[in-house]
């Protein structure tokens, strides 16, 4: 196991600085033109003044149940399925399912 420097940001946000040497691997620059709107101040600044990573809505779903997952958008373009436990809070879950006569 390796343990990191990690700065002072990431450590209050509790970012654990010990890993795996199986999980490291060579820094390679993110490509913006790859792979957009990944870029470090995303990732290191969580703080997300304009509620980037927020949900913009849901797209379908799968399942019943406490099993069911739904396909979420994400304000930042990305699209994911994320459980019905993570997201039951949610406003963007309450428009779906009213949307969809729930």
């Amino acid at each position: 196991s390796y343990k990191l420097d990690l700065p002072v940001g990431l450590r209050k946000r509790g970012i654990h600085d010990v890993f795996h040497a199986s999980l490291l691997r060579v820094h390679e620059p993110n490509d913006d033109r790859l792979f957009p709107g990944r870029l470090e101040n995303q990732v290191f600044d969580l703080e997300d003044p304009e509620n980037e990573w927020a949900i913009d809505k849901f797209i379908g779903h799968r399942g019943s149940g406490d099993s069911t997952i739904f396909e979420a958008l994400w304000k930042s373009g990305d699209r994911t399925w994320v459980p019905l436990a993570s997201i039951a809070h949610t406003d963007a879950l309450r428009a779906y399912l009213e949307a969809a006569g729930v």
